[in-house]
């Protein structure tokens, strides 16, 4: 059986925290203060409460605690308002992304993760990724912890905080913010997923919540990788307009966005501070912000999964070359 991860009772200070749900609505929050992990994970394991214990796997051992970084899951579910939620699974994650700050050096990396990995969610069973939280939010007592533990595993990286939302909260809040401008270097059309001809043109666009919600999540036209690309863009996009936001000088609506993100994420984080988020997220250098996305082009490839379905998998046959890649970026 996995050991648990371990969460020391500490304070951390200041601190810097990106939420966002990449593929659907991506919101990145900034805020210094004293968030205490008061949430621990009980001596029995996490798990112990899901799985039958099971032997040891070295591929999936907890990474140790590195109090110098704040590393944050970030995971965009379908939820219930997706068309497809009922057959597919309302739980099912169509993006998965870690951010990655050291508050020493200030420095950041965001990295991806393709939904179709295929990992042993628990002792005995293995899924795509996608399926983790999923399983974790209907067999254990609490599926945020467990989405935090199994991520840990898969990469090497110990994930302080995570941050959860869904497709149907993407337009309101963009909307909210009046848009958001994407700068594409080329045109970008999808013809099959939206009933019609989804179209952008090279340069700059401003997107409204819906042709921003067609953008990060076309996925015909495209690989998931270049969506994993185009849902980074957008996060910063959405970055830029918090950022630029007058607090003082239109406090209603600037507390009325803050409002609206909160009650539709679902995070373990603690602390809320708007003013702290704002001078935060403006002092950020996000120009040599590091991006990566993990795809078939670097460490993974193709196989066939149960009933021959399309899964990816380690090219070395096991993670260690992914979690490499994650402490070489991190680092």
């Amino acid at each position: 059986m996995d050991e648990p991860i371990a969460q020391p009772n500490r304070s951390r200070a200041p601190l810097f925290l990106a939420l966002g749900a990449i593929g659907a609505i991506l919101v990145s929050l900034f805020y210094i203060g004293f968030v205490r992990r008061s949430n621990a994970i009980d001596g029995t394991g996490l798990l112990a409460n899901a799985t039958p214990t099971g032997t040891p796997d070295a591929d999936y051992t907890i990474p140790k605690d590195n109090p110098d970084r704040l590393d944050v899951l970030i995971l965009g579910i379908r939820g219930e308002n997706d068309p497809n939620a009922e057959t597919g699974g309302a739980l099912l994650t169509d993006s998965i992304q870690i951010l990655s700050y050291d508050q020493t050096t200030k420095k950041s990396a965001i990295i991806s993760i393709p939904r179709d990995l295929y990992i042993t969610v628990t002792d005995g069973k293995k899924e795509k990724i996608n399926a983790a939280y999923e399983y974790g939010a209907y067999h254990s007592p609490n599926g945020l912890r467990f989405i935090q533990d199994r991520m840990s595993r898969v990469t090497g990286v110990y994930i302080d905080k995570v941050v959860i939302f869904d497709f149907s909260s993407f337009k309101t809040i963009i909307d909210a913010l009046g848009g958001i401008d994407v700068v594409l270097e080329k045109p970008f059309t999808e013809t099959q997923q939206w009933g019609y001809e989804f179209s952008l043109p090279a340069g700059k666009n401003h997107l409204n919540g819906q042709s921003a919600l067609y953008y990060a999540r076309s996925r015909y036209s495209t690989s998931d990788f270049d969506r994993s690309r185009r849902q980074q863009q957008i996060m910063f996009a959405i970055k830029e307009k918090l950022v630029a936001l007058d607090f003082f000088a239109d406090p209603v609506k600037s507390f009325s966005i803050m409002n609206l993100i909160r009650s539709n994420i679902k995070t373990d984080v603690g602390v809320w501070d708007l003013k702290q988020f704002l001078n935060l997220a403006s002092e950020t250098d996000f120009v040599s912000l590091k991006r990566y996305v993990i795809s078939d082009e670097n460490l993974l490839k193709v196989d066939k999964g149960p009933q021959n379905s399309y899964i990816l998998v380690p090219k070395t046959g096991n993670l260690t070359e992914v979690k490499k890649i994650f402490q070489e970026i991190i680092d």
